[in-house]
């Protein structure tokens, strides 16, 4: 496993070539959007072999997860010398900058916005840094979404132009 953040790295594991067929190994595997408050807003799936879980159990999963690691980041931040209590939630932009891990199987790449949107994208684990296309994908997100007056905050993204927009992107990442 591999956590980034700042300038370590730790390696844990080897990741596995990447898969035939795929010069680049940007498979897009599954995408989560959250809020600031933990409601998932979008969740996609492109290449998922095995369904272990239904979704809500895994958005939540998903969810503790980020929360846990942003914390545990935040205090293993050695240029910060306020280190609060662990577990309290940071506001957008406190603590360590944690965007990435990778794991001998996926790669889990992160983006939270300022305003508390979380976009999460899961690839192979031989991608390269995800934080560009996870820009554009929030990009698409303000766009389509944040800036239609009939969306209302908080609720499931069931917007058509935004979901044609991400898969259109999306298919350019696999």
């Amino acid at each position: 496993m591999q956590f980034f953040g700042g300038s370590s790295v730790v390696e844990i594991a080897p990741s596995p070539a990447a898969p035939p067929g795929t010069a680049t190994g940007n498979n897009a595997n599954m995408l989560y959007i959250f809020n600031r408050s933990g409601a998932c807003l979008l969740y996609r799936e492109w290449h998922r072999p095995l369904h272990t879980l239904d979704a809500q159990q895994d958005q939540k999963l998903m969810f503790g997860l980020l929360f846990s690691l942003r914390s545990f980041t935040a205090k293993m931040d050695p240029t910060s010398v306020d280190k609060g209590n662990l577990g309290v939630p940071l506001l957008p932009g406190q603590g360590c900058s944690f965007h990435s891990f990778r794991t001998n199987t996926y790669k889990l790449s992160l983006l939270e916005s300022p305003s508390g949107i979380k976009v999460i994208l899961i690839t192979h684990p031989k991608t390269g840094d995800m934080r560009e296309p996870l820009r554009y994908i929030y990009n698409i997100y303000v766009e389509y979404v944040a800036k239609n007056p009939l969306y209302v905050p908080g609720t499931p993204i069931k917007c058509e132009l935004f979901n044609t927009n991400l898969d259109q992107y999306v298919k350019t990442l696999i």
